[in-house]
């Protein structure tokens, strides 16, 4: 009898109790209530703001979820500021004026109506959240994960607490390590989103120049290119955080790559080189990495336990393209500026355009006989 009762708790012990859901009133099924209103809220994101693209609209609030939530010090203390808490939207004339912010203001304005219009969303959560459904339209990029609950700010973060691109090394690792205690390789981990990335306001004689050859596709090609010896630049030179380019002009609608002065530093200085360069084609890892970056970013000011998890509502990204990294044409190894001793990958080098001979031999060909002379040469005059 005793056998028999303890092979029935046994059987019991591998049952698997589902946990409970809530349903949504559009009839969706979420393990919490809390995270109901951001169902709505994907919808309208994409529909009126990303159309489900990863286009400039994305890349702006992409920024935007770094800009609202780095601006938070341990040394300082709350006084500083809130860190992932929406001040940003909150107090709109204040922080975006900040001239680390230069450009900050569209992905501000555009975000603020949403506010309105679904006033059970903090404005903290609102940026995180459509950070991570902007992420999700660019093949390759991570699905994030989504904490909400964050309180709205009671105050605007202060000046100085955002990394410039001019900036050194030294400044910028303190910076992060201030602001969370972000090590090294977190610090290159969140770079990946450079990938993404466009430059407003640092040359001003081009228009949102892509970092990246591919700047919709969120893939490790900019850490291969960042590593490229430069040769010019796309707009005017040397500007404030900036440094020349391995690919200064494009074609067609493309202006060229512009590259600033601290991913170059950053992918050179002995403390972080290997972390960049063991990025380069290494797609899973770049976007695993990215994401735990991300989910410590984006809670900052925050505790964890106080936050309810509601990634089940953010969308699925688009998967990555599936090209390796790639030397661009007119580069190769030989241009490669390398801090890191570690064996770096076999990398392919992409084919540049083609110059198209015309036969010009009476024949047809290319290669023509070599012409009799009759006479004499003469001189020119």
């Amino acid at each position: 009898m005793a056998f028999a009762l303890l092979l029935s708790l046994a059987a019991l012990a591998t049952v698997t109790i589902a946990a409970p859901t809530t349903v949504c009133p559009d009839g969706t099924h979420v393990s919490n209530a809390a995270c109901c209103p951001f169902i709505p809220l994907v919808s309208d994101l994409q529909n009126n703001l990303f159309q489900s693209e990863c286009g400039e609209d994305a890349h702006e609030v992409i920024r935007l979820t770094f800009h609202d939530a780095i601006a938070i010090s341990q040394s300082q203390g709350p006084k500083a500021g809130g860190g992932a808490d929406g001040s940003m939207l909150l107090f709109p004339t204040v922080e975006p004026a900040f001239f680390a912010n230069a450009g900050i203001n569209d992905s501000v304005n555009n975000l603020i109506p949403f506010l309105k219009s679904h006033p059970s969303v903090t404005a903290g959560d609102l940026i995180q959240f459509a950070g991570a459904v902007a992420l999700s339209n660019c093949p390759g990029a991570p699905r994030l994960e989504f904490l909400a609950g964050r309180p709205n700010a009671k105050a605007a973060a202060i000046d100085g607490l955002i990394p410039e691109p001019q900036d050194s090394v030294d400044k910028i690792l303190a910076r992060f390590a201030d602001a969370g205690g972000f090590s090294p390789f977190e610090v290159i981990s969140l770079l990946a989103s450079h990938s993404i990335a466009r430059a407003d306001k640092v040359d001003l004689t081009i228009d949102a120049a892509p970092f990246d050859t591919t700047p919709f596709t969120f893939d490790s090609q900019i850490f291969l290119e960042v590593l490229l010896k430069g040769v010019g630049f796309p707009g005017t030179d040397n500007n404030t955080g900036e440094v020349a380019s391995p690919l200064p002009k494009g074609s067609g609608e493309d202006t060229g790559e512009l590259r600033l002065q601290s991913d170059f530093a950053l992918a050179r200085d002995p403390r972080t080189a290997c972390f960049w360069q063991g990025f380069v084609d290494q797609q899973q890892f770049m976007m695993d990495s990215f994401k735990a970056a991300m989910s410590k970013l984006a809670i900052l000011g925050h505790s964890r336990q106080s936050l309810i998890d509601c990634s089940e509502v953010v969308p699925v990204p688009r998967p990555p393209v599936g090209k390796h990294a790639s030397f661009p044409a007119t580069t190769s190894p030989k241009d490669l500026q390398l801090t890191c001793k570690k064996p770096f990958p076999s990398l392919t080098v992409d084919r540049g355009t083609q110059e198209t001979l015309i036969p010009h031999c009476p024949d047809g060909g290319m290669n023509c006989p070599p012409i009799q002379s009759s006479g004499p040469a003469t001189s020119a005059d």
